[in-house]
């Protein structure tokens, strides 16, 4: 009897895992902090900082677009992703120098551009590179290495807040450091495979050109764009911890609570993704969205908004590198780069007006109907889900 090829994770993915690790080091240093600067230290209402992430974010997503679609075209995965993290790191000094919300946001703008341009291509590469098998596992790796970076940036902004008297702006310089070692790991490890050149391919943008992508791949994307509605921005997490008595120094845990529970759930989520349905991973990721908002709602004092914190990481690491191994199940190997840029766009739009929505609810009526809010469209997504389960389980027919 012929025992089952075991496939190990390739290098290209530890490579990229460990280059999100730094950056999101850096970048989640300055996300922990930044609702804190932009409502106290510059006078930001609730509904412009969820203007501003959800823009921001927003804007991520429809950048993954054009950098998706010109990575098929050009054959070339590398000097985009190189491009997107460059560009965040070059931005990053602007934060410490910024004096008005304008300038916080252009900033903003600026970093997750840079997040944008690399997001379709490094996860198209991914792909590229990792056996269909442990296609779940491959993504559920590199998401999770991704949030110890998350971890480990909001834990040395307590400390660093601690140690120098909750100064805000001094934090945000050290920020600037774990980018360049990103951009520099990512030069001199990551390797594209020798035949993505031959994969080149322009797909048209027109209606008869977007429905080569498939109708489950674009059920996909309704239910991607539901989970947006769903998830609006996690600086409302810090807002609510701040807003129930969580000290300054102290604010920046949320995202490390969120983070740790998120990494450890990410990689065995992929793996999970590959034995079974993925839709049912899916889904319960939502089913745990709905309970997180749920507590964060009812929540009277910081520790009951922890509980929530927790859920909701919970749920991101049931969620998010699961649906990048449906998008990868779904489509031709060649239009890759665009099927995640497509995607994005849609999710993007409805993160814009979940994010901008849940601010305005914020200011107009109270931070609790935010997150009743949230569960309700999260019951919402619950309930798609599960009317997909007769969709692709894993290996379609874009295996290759």
């Amino acid at each position: 009897m012929v025992s089952p090829v075991r496939h190990k994770i390739p290098r290209t993915v530890w490579a990229l895992g460990i280059v999100s690790l730094f950056t999101d080091m850096g970048s989640e240093m300055v996300h922990s902090l930044l609702p804190i600067l932009l409502a106290s230290g510059l006078g930001a209402s609730a509904l412009t900082i969820g203007l501003i992430e959800g823009s921001a974010e927003a804007l991520v997503l429809v950048t993954k677009v054009f950098s998706g679609y010109f990575s098929d075209a050009l054959g070339k995965r590398k000097p985009l992703v190189l491009l997107g993290y460059g560009l965040a790191t070059a931005v990053k000094p602007l934060f410490p120098l910024a004096t008005t919300v304008s300038a916080v946001t252009t900033a903003r703008l600026l970093d997750r551009v840079g997040k944008g341009i690399r997001g379709a291509p490094r996860d198209a590469l991914v792909a590229d590179v990792t056996p269909v098998e442990i296609r779940g596992a491959a993504f559920g790796l590199r998401q999770s290495m991704d949030t110890v970076g998350a971890v480990l940036g909001p834990l040395l902004a307590v400390g660093l807040l601690w140690l120098w008297h909750d100064n805000i702006r001094l934090v945000l310089w050290v920020a600037v450091l774990p980018g360049l070692v990103a951009v520099l790991l990512l030069a001199t490890l990551v390797k594209e495979p020798p035949d993505v050149a031959k994969r080149t391919a322009r797909l048209p943008i027109t209606r008869e050109g977007l429905a080569r992508l498939g109708a489950p791949f674009w059920r996909l994307v309704v239910l991607g764009a539901l989970i947006a509605l769903a998830r609006f921005s996690e600086a409302f997490l810090v807002l609510r911890a701040s807003e129930r008595g969580l000290e300054l120094t102290w604010v920046p845990l949320v995202l490390v609570v969120m983070s740790i529970v998120y990494t450890l759930s990410a990689y065995p989520a992929g793996i999970l993704s590959d034995r079974i349905p993925r839709i049912r991973v899916l889904a319960l990721g939502m089913a745990l969205l709905v309970l997180a908002d749920v507590a964060l709602a009812v929540a009277q004092d910081w520790r009951l908004v922890f509980v929530g914190i927790a859920l909701w990481g919970l749920h991101m690491g049931l969620s998010q590198g699961v649906l990048a191994s449906m998008i990868t199940d779904r489509v031709p190997a060649q239009y890759r780069g665009t099927a995640f840029g497509v995607f994005n766009l849609a999710s993007g739009l409805a993160l814009l007006i979940a994010s901008g929505g849940a601010g305005l609810l914020w200011d107009q009526v109270s931070p609790a109907t935010t997150f009743w809010a949230g569960a309700g469209v999260a019951l919402a997504s619950v309930i798609a889900c599960m009317s997909m389960r007769g969709e692709p389980a894993g290996a379609h027919v874009t295996a290759g």
